[in-house]
């Protein structure tokens, strides 16, 4: 799809019913994300989630998706060494997950190799790193820093070498979004980066308007105005992230 040109449309997802209404809607990607302990635990952050939580949605998504690709967070603290991120990587495979994802930049690089070694793809999440977010200092756009936006690029080029499929890139500037997404062979899934990069994310409350939390710039409630509902608003995020039109300027960083 990135080498077409077409945008992969991607969601988050935690239970049998989500998870069957986004791949319904022709959704490409579902992400099983540790975000679930914030809009599904109602915790303040996701550091409370555990693997065991994160298996047993993982099992929950993997039985409502239809033909969506499934991708799984790795929680905080669960991926400290490489035989940690082998054992864990190893336990949402087994419950159905296609991939997982790890938050951070160039220290990944020797589990991403392993775990690309032992058949466990792997993407890197990196900009915003939510588990990160009391050495980043908050929920801050990041990359704005000429020295930072080129760490960015320079350590997902370390990450594509040591065989990530995949980066997810987070709060970024639209520019950096871009520049990230022609400096890489693999796909680059942005959520608040920009329409430049070659799909995009929402979690699953934020585009429909359910988690009555503090909104980021990039979400958007496509909900309102609906008139067919949940399946409604799936589709006319789909269509607008195929059409580029979703993000715009309104939902992105300068």
């Amino acid at each position: 799809m990135k080498v077409k040109g077409e945008k992969i449309v991607c969601v988050t997802a935690y239970d049998y019913s989500s998870a069957y209404a986004a791949s319904e809607a022709g959704v490409e990607l579902i992400l099983v994300g540790d975000s679930l302990g914030m809009v599904i635990h109602g915790h303040d952050s996701s550091l409370p989630v555990t693997i065991g939580d994160m298996a047993y949605h993982v099992r929950c998504v993997k039985s409502g998706n239809q033909k969506s690709f499934l991708l799984a967070d790795l929680p905080f603290m669960s991926y400290y060494s490489e035989s940690k991120s082998l054992e864990n990587a190893a336990i949402l495979m087994r419950e159905g997950a296609q991939a997982v994802k790890l938050e951070g930049g160039a220290w990944l690089a020797e589990s991403t190799r392993l775990l690309t070694e032992r058949g466990i793809p792997v993407c890197a999440h990196m900009g915003l790193t939510p588990q990160s977010v009391n050495h980043l200092g908050g929920y801050r756009v990041q990359g704005r820093d000429p020295a930072k936006r080129q760490t960015i690029i320079d350590e997902a080029c370390v990450l594509q070498d040591a065989g990530a499929s995949m980066i997810l890139i987070e709060c970024v500037p639209e520019s950096l979004g871009k520049e990230l997404t022609e400096a890489l062979d693999v796909p680059v899934i942005g959520i608040g980066a920009g329409a430049s990069t070659d799909g995009q994310i929402l979690v699953w409350h934020d585009l429909l308007g359910f988690y009555p939390g503090k909104k980021a710039k990039f979400v958007k409630n496509f909900l309102v105005g609906n008139r067919e509902g949940i399946q409604g608003a799936l589709a006319e995020y789909v269509r607008q992230v195929k059409s580029g039109a979703f993000p715009d300027r309104e939902h992105s960083y300068a």
